[in-house]
């Protein structure tokens, strides 16, 4: 029988079984000249609280954070 009251397990920071790190979220704002691993190069053309509208030329795409495939340029 396990005891839930037991206290958990606090790892070392050079333990190799560490949670990863919170990722950073980047901020764009209009006129960011941006590429996108699936529809290339673009230009921001709306910057929200929580997504983005790009223009990728032949179409507009709202993309939500954390923008993981996005990246300035």
């Amino acid at each position: 029988m396990t005891n839930s009251s037991a206290p958990r397990r606090r790892h070392l920071a050079s333990s190799p079984f560490a949670p990863d790190p919170e990722p950073t979220i980047e901020d764009f704002s209009v006129d960011d000249a941006v590429c996108h691993d699936l529809y290339g190069l673009g230009k921001v053309v709306n910057a929200e609280a929580h997504a983005v509208t790009v223009d990728f030329g032949s179409q507009r795409i709202r993309i939500r954070s954390p923008y993981a495939k996005l990246q300035h340029l």
